[in-house]
């Protein structure tokens, strides 16, 4: 697989991370006073040393709250333990955490798999909130975390590649509620049932591909993380399971072969299962508009079909954001729900490197509710919401960047777009053709007047029937 512009990882290795079209490069600053500005409803890409931490800067107004998001990409290979991973925090001038209460890092965990992992902070503006306040210049800390009690704590060496994401949201009009909602349907979502449709997964935030309530289905690598988004609106209440199907049963590159083979029954579920064990194998994640997680899941895998399911969500509305439990204080915007599912590479180790079947279950319930009246506009302009043209996008399965779907693999919902580009180029041949009937037919006629005109000059040098001949309304001479 080639590596192109705007991609991170090596060559070979499944899904490289597309970063946003666009987004300039920025290098991290080593002190405060000399980080990069980032500015609202902006991308960027940079870089985190495996060892140090980087700055950049923040110009915010008094009355908005501001989210940034980093999302750090290791190397294809990359050797990475559970404790490793990367924070984020905003500060003031006075160096104090403007969004201590809410989760601002992001580690590998139990799969040890080196795959995009996405860690956000916040400075919020509110009535409660007593830190941070004000128009003004703020910082923004990037870092590596890891536990420094174990001897495994070192063992990501490697820089790694970052895509940090900047949004703003404004405050409301008037004053809104401010306790979180105290009941909610809580139990356990039934998923959907029936066929499954063929939908190829993105490989970043970037080019996440469009999902509407129903079954889908993909094909995904050890290693390879896929990338889907959802649209949730307001009042609206999503759940998400995401299932691993059986091994083939052939090995893969990394088995010794031990009980396998003829008479040891691969190719069977039996010999799928004899041969080990993944802990961890799926991991699936879900990211609100901002980026900011909203809830994990994962499962072991051992040759034999493997499910992972969220823990029910509540609806999304405004006042989540005073909830004390990350996943129901994450459920604070209406918009597009990212969902991330990885399959750790050392299944291919055990059960083959060729890819294994993906179905996820995606469920959105509820009639979307009026959201809260913002006092201006959020940016990027379009990441609170859902609008018709978000509808239609998951129904085509179109991604952020690609409108018309141009870097789909499935086809599916872009017949009319085709066809439409089919019309247009019809209506334009059309048009050129009777263009050149027409020129034809304008010379032919003055051709024939000057014809007949120097036939009665010669008199009877020409006869009746030659005079008939040029007279006529055929095509020009040497056409």
């Amino acid at each position: 697989m080639a590596v192109f512009p705007g991609q991170a990882g090596a060559a070979g290795a499944p899904g490289a991370y597309a970063f946003a079209e666009g987004a300039e490069t920025v290098e991290g600053a080593t002190s405060n006073v000399e980080g990069h500005r980032l500015a609202p409803g902006r991308t960027y890409k940079s870089s985190l040393p495996r060892v140090g931490q980087r700055f950049y800067r923040l110009e915010l107004k008094a009355e908005d709250s501001a989210y940034v998001s980093v999302t750090a990409i290791p190397g294809a290979g990359a050797n990475v333990s559970y404790a490793d991973g990367v924070e984020v925090s905003v500060q003031d001038s006075d160096g104090n955490n403007c969004s201590p209460m809410e989760a601002e890092e992001a580690r590998f965990g139990s799969s040890e798999s080196p795959r995009p992992i996405t860690a956000t902070a916040a400075r919020r503006v509110g009535p409660h909130e007593r830190s941070c306040t004000g128009a003004g210049t703020y910082y923004v800390l990037v870092e590596r975390t890891r536990s420094s009690g174990t001897a495994r704590s070192a063992v990501a060496q490697e820089d790694w590649d970052l895509e940090l994401h900047v949004a703003s949201e404004p405050a409301l009009r008037g004053a809104g509620e401010t306790t979180p909602p105290q009941t909610w349907d809580s139990a356990a979502p039934v998923p959907p049932s029936g066929e499954r449709r063929p939908r190829e997964g993105g490989t970043s935030f970037n080019d996440a591909r469009g999902l509407e309530k129903g079954v889908w289905g993909a094909g995904i690598e050890p290693g390879e993380t896929l990338f889907y988004r959802v649209p949730v609106d307001w009042g609206q209440q999503l759940s998400v399971a995401a299932e691993l199907g059986s091994s083939s049963g052939e090995l893969g590159s990394g088995d010794s072969g031990v009980g396998s083979g003829v008479g040891s029954g691969v190719g069977s579920g039996r010999g799928a299962r004899d041969r080990g064990y993944v802990s961890s194998a799926l991991v699936m994640s879900v990211h609100n508009p901002v980026r900011a997680e909203v809830e994990d899941a994962d499962a072991a895998y051992d040759g034999r079909q493997k499910s992972a399911a969220l823990d029910p969500l509540p609806p999304v509305a405004y006042e989540n954001r005073f909830a004390l439990t990350d996943e129901v204080s994450a459920m604070r915007f209406a918009g597009w729900y990212y969902v991330s599912v990885h399959v750790s590479p050392a299944v291919a180790e055990k059960f083959g490197d060729g890819p294994l079947e993906l179905t996820l279950r995606v469920d959105v319930d509820g009639a979307p509710r009026p959201g809260p009246a913002y006092a201006g506009s959020p940016q990027p302009a379009d990441d609170f919401g859902v609008s018709e043209r978000d509808t239609e996008a998951a129904q085509r399965g179109e991604t952020a960047e690609a409108g018309s779907g141009a870097d789909g693999q499935d086809g599916d919902g872009r017949d009319d777009e085709l066809m439409a580009v089919v019309a247009a180029g019809g209506i334009g041949t059309g048009v050129v053709l009777l263009g050149i009937l027409g020129v034809w037919t304008l010379v032919a006629r003055r051709r024939a007047r000057a014809d007949s005109a120097a036939a009665a000059s010669v008199g009877s040098a020409v006869s009746p029937e030659d005079a008939g001949e040029t007279a006529g309304f055929g095509p020009p001479r040497g056409w």
